[in-house]
């Protein structure tokens, strides 16, 4: 099967390099071009453009930050839709609106084009590593098609649905996500403030019922105020905007989901958009401080 992958950023460039680790033939594009020239080193061809690398592939991939940029990879000048032929499959795994995934879906059906939505969990470890998290919406014999490739990605693969379907999954993953990484950062706080040893209450916590994976790993990193991206803070921001926007066009009151929203967009606004979003801990200790 041959590959396309647009979008070589944190997440993108190590699912690439897993796919060609895995034996198969991939062509990559990226709008800059550091990771498409290291990429190429270890054996990838360079599309040029998206066109070009609709043009070499059977299945295209991709990874990007939001509902513009893949309307815009996918239909804009030079974009994939040039390229595509029919019978060909389009992945997206990038985190953008369930609404426009349908709406591009359709598009393509139109010219004999699938399309899956194929979001992941796990962050830039998961996507190294090949242990992402695949949430996946559209036709179910084109997901078995391309079953193969989301195994060399990811190490949990579920088809969720019909297409939009595995957007709406991964804003229910960043709906959790977000408030969990909320609740570890003000219990961490809480001790601190408190005098008592967070590290050794993320200990404690971690046996119990309070436990999670969000505790783990992010509780780590906000004791060791270690910020290095996994996943930026400002792309959640991001993911939470459209997973308001999913529940208020499905009548669903999300408080708290709004409540992290609005702290992820302070994060954000004190030029810390780019730092791992567990920097949400920098927040809850600065509005802590202030309150005395």
């Amino acid at each position: 099967m041959r590959v396309g992958f647009v979008g070589l950023g944190i997440m993108g460039k190590p699912m690439a390099r897993n796919l060609l680790r895995a034996g198969y033939p991939v062509t990559v594009h990226n709008r800059s071009r550091p990771p498409v020239d290291e990429l190429v080193a270890e054996g990838a061809a360079d599309g040029g453009s998206p066109r070009g690398v609709a043009e070499q592939s059977e299945v295209v991939i991709t990874m990007l930050p939001d509902t513009p940029d893949v309307e815009q990879v996918t239909f804009g000048p030079q974009g994939l839709v040039e390229g595509l032929r029919p019978g060909s499959v389009l992945v997206d795994m990038s985190t953008i609106s369930p609404v426009a995934t349908r709406a591009i879906a359709a598009r393509l059906r139109e010219r004999g084009v699938e399309m899956l939505d194929a979001p992941v969990s796990g962050g830039q470890r998961g996507a190294e590593e090949g242990t992402l998290s695949i949430m996946v919406g559209g036709d179910p014999q084109t997901f078995e098609r391309v079953r193969p490739l989301f195994q060399a990605l990811g190490k949990s693969v579920v088809h969720v649905g019909p297409v939009g379907a595995g957007q709406v999954c991964k804003a229910c993953n960043q709906v959790v996500v977000a408030l969990t990484l909320q609740a570890v950062a003000e219990a961490l706080v809480l001790a601190e403030r408190n005098g008592v040893d967070p590290a050794r209450v993320r200990q404690a916590l971690l046996g119990g019922f309070a436990g999670s994976r969000i505790l783990e790993v992010h509780g780590q990193r906000m004791l060791e105020g270690n910020y290095q991206p996994g996943f930026r803070a400002r792309l959640h921001h991001k993911d939470l905007r459209i997973a308001l926007e999913t529940g208020r066009s499905a009548g669903v009151p999300m408080l708290g989901t709004a409540l992290v929203h609005e702290l992820l967009g302070a994060v954000v606004a004190r030029g810390w958009g780019d730092l791992d979003h567990s920097a949400l801990v920098r927040l809850v200790g600065e509005l802590a401080r202030s309150a005395g």
